[in-house]
């Protein structure tokens, strides 16, 4: 199990911050043995699309070459223009194998781990040159295992040349009495059997490199769980410091509730525990809204604000009860209280109605009148 310099065990998979924290330094999964085989690949392709074009501009370059007349022989200011042309001849009919090979070079290594492009990773690291270090990479588990890897390649490669080789020596050594355009396309296609055969061996290290080259990458960012917490306040804040950025909101939030409580219709209390103080405006709204709520030592709050500004106040346990847990500030109250909201609000004008010298003091509405839905009501 894979340890960090603590000694905490790594047992954790990465975060998404670490994979793009890695990636972000160029740090990425590759494979080159994948690559490899994709070239190899790439050039047995070019080679059965582009072979016969291939064979036949060589051969015509060949025979541009040793087919010269007397003068063109004796002539020195010839030679480079003769040399000139028949490069440009040789390379125009190659141009298709070599796009090809180069188009299989620029993908294949991104076929593992995506494209990425990190300017860190260009920067010099200094600590490389340290020959200490480069001793101990150089005698460590890590190195071993390449070798040994490095060894079981070579075998497995060897071993496939040496078969090809085995397999087509005698057509080989008849390319020599062959005719010069017959021989290139022989050996065209004995060149192809090897690369095939070659393909074969790098097929089956691709298939066993690619995977442990991805375990390799996720064991080496795996995470401890102190990481993943030391990660995770670093992201998102320490505890105590999102608590204290959560008191300071509510503070706030309290503040301005408290503002409005002035400009309250009616307060309506548990009549010790909780406080709603509700606003009514037909032109603005079609239900009174909540101004503000609170429980216990706001609650208490709220009802201070209101008697220091004659805001009414009503004793209705349930009703409040109600409204404090189905309604949050600033919303309308729901359409199963519009009743029981209603009394009061009717009870509070006609309070106000009778502070007039020829008003009667009405009787103030009770909550076994009140109908309040089940699913609103909340009970001690």
């Amino acid at each position: 199990m894979a340890e960090n310099e603590d000694g905490q065990e790594k047992t954790e998979e990465p975060t998404q911050k670490r994979l793009d924290d890695a990636r972000e330094k160029g740090d990425i999964p590759r494979s080159k043995e994948l690559a490899t085989m994709a070239l190899l690949l790439a050039s047995i392709a070019a080679a059965v699309v582009f072979g016969a074009h291939m064979v036949t501009v060589l051969s015509g370059v060949i025979r541009y070459n040793y087919v010269l007349e007397r003068a063109s022989i004796f002539d020195v200011n010839l030679m480079m223009t003769h040399l000139g042309t028949s490069a440009l001849e040789a390379f125009r009919g190659l141009l298709g194998f070599f796009a090809m090979v180069l188009l299989a070079a620029l993908i294949s290594p991104i076929a593992l781990g995506g494209w990425n492009f990190s300017s860190k990773a260009l920067a010099p690291k200094f600590n490389r040159m340290n020959p200490f270090s480069g001793i101990k990479r150089m005698f460590s588990m890590k190195s071993l295992v390449e070798l040994l890897k490095a060894l079981a390649k070579f075998g497995l490669v060897g071993t496939f040349g040496v078969l090809s080789l085995w397999k087509i020596h005698n057509d080989l050594l008849q390319l020599g009495t062959s005719d010069v355009v017959v021989a290139m396309g022989d050996a065209v296609e004995l060149l192809m059997w090897i690369f095939l055969m070659m393909c074969i061996a790098l097929v089956i290290i691709a298939a066993i490199d690619a995977p442990y080259q991805l375990y390799e990458y996720s064991k080496k960012l795996k995470m401890t769980l102190q990481e993943i917490k030391d990660e995770m306040k670093n992201s998102e804040g320490k505890p105590e410091v999102k608590g204290r950025i959560r008191q300071l909101q509510r503070e706030i939030a309290q503040r301005s509730m408290m503002g409005d409580v002035p400009d309250a219709d009616v307060v309506i209390t548990n009549p010790t525990h909780y406080s709603v103080a509700l606003k009514y405006d037909n032109d603005v709204r079609e239900a009174p809204i909540i101004v503000a709520k609170g429980a216990d030592f706001v609650a208490l709050k709220i009802r201070e604000i209101a008697k220091e500004h004659d805001v009414p106040l009503l004793a209705s346990p349930a009703l409040a009860r109600a409204i404090y847990y189905s309604t949050e500030v600033g919303e309308e109250i729901p359409t199963g209280l519009y009743n029981a909201v209603a009394q009061v609000l009717a009870y509070v004008f006609q309070l106000k109605r009778a502070k007039s010298p020829s008003g009667a003091k009405p009787e103030k509405p009770r909550d076994a009148d009140m109908e309040i839905p089940n699913e609103l009501r909340r009970d001690e």
